[in-house]
């Protein structure tokens, strides 16, 4: 599945008045994360698990 292929969202706590903004999108095996303010760039590609850890590492700080 390509990037264009993907449907990307952001996250409800995402600020868009500064425009620091993360988006993921899903497919079956990945979790694709990106930069909103430069979508064409290069982008992350997690495990499912590697993403639920990541999110419970980032809700504990």
């Amino acid at each position: 599945m390509s990037a264009t292929e993907l449907v990307w969202f952001k996250s409800s706590y995402s600020s868009s008045a500064s425009g620091d903004c993360v988006e993921i999108a899903t497919s079956p095996d990945t979790v694709h994360v990106r930069d909103s303010k430069n979508p064409e760039a290069p982008h992350l590609t997690l495990s499912p698990t590697a993403w639920t850890d990541f999110l419970a590492h980032a809700s504990r700080s």
